[in-house]
């Protein structure tokens, strides 16, 4: 099925969203285990597994579409140097991400094309209610209760 390319350009601008997520997820998971976070790189480890299944979505609707998956470009991605700026980099790509879906759900309004739309809203969805909601309670937590002890409570 022939898709409309504005969709399928801006599908690709969200995989490089997903993509750099996925990247930026798995570093922070990998970085967390070395520390002996062991909880939280569980928890970023399951981030990076939502992240995949984004890309696949959105992957498997491009091709529907008859596009091409840009498999290559990513947003930059920001390492945190400790557990506060870690979570804060994470916090801005999904909000990155959560614009770049509703300004891609927008789009498919205008284009008619409300199969796209729906799976966008369940990624929206997603992304708002899981992953930005999460890191956003984490960052509390640090606030309130120090980072020694959110450290500790994350061993």
């Amino acid at each position: 099925m022939q898709g409309k390319q504005t969709v399928i350009d801006a599908l690709n601008q969200l995989l490089a969203f997903e993509l750099t997520a996925m990247d930026q997820y798995f570093i922070h998971s990998e970085m967390y285990a070395d520390w002996g976070l062991s909880k939280l790189q569980e928890r970023i480890g399951h981030e990076f597994e939502d992240e995949k299944g984004h890309a696949q979505k959105l992957i498997a609707r491009m091709l529907m579409l008859e596009g091409r998956p840009d498999m290559v470009t990513r947003a930059p991605i920001n390492i945190g140097q400790d557990v506060p700026a870690m979570l804060q980099s994470d916090l801005n790509v999904e909000v990155e991400v959560a614009q770049a879906l509703k300004e891609t759900i927008e789009l498919c309004e205008r284009e008619q094309d409300y199969v796209t739309r729906t799976m966008l809203t369940e990624l929206l969805d997603d992304t708002e209610n899981d992953h930005a909601h999460w890191l956003e309670q984490q960052l509390g937590l640090i606030k309130k209760v120090g980072l020694k002890n959110y450290l500790q409570s994350q061993m």
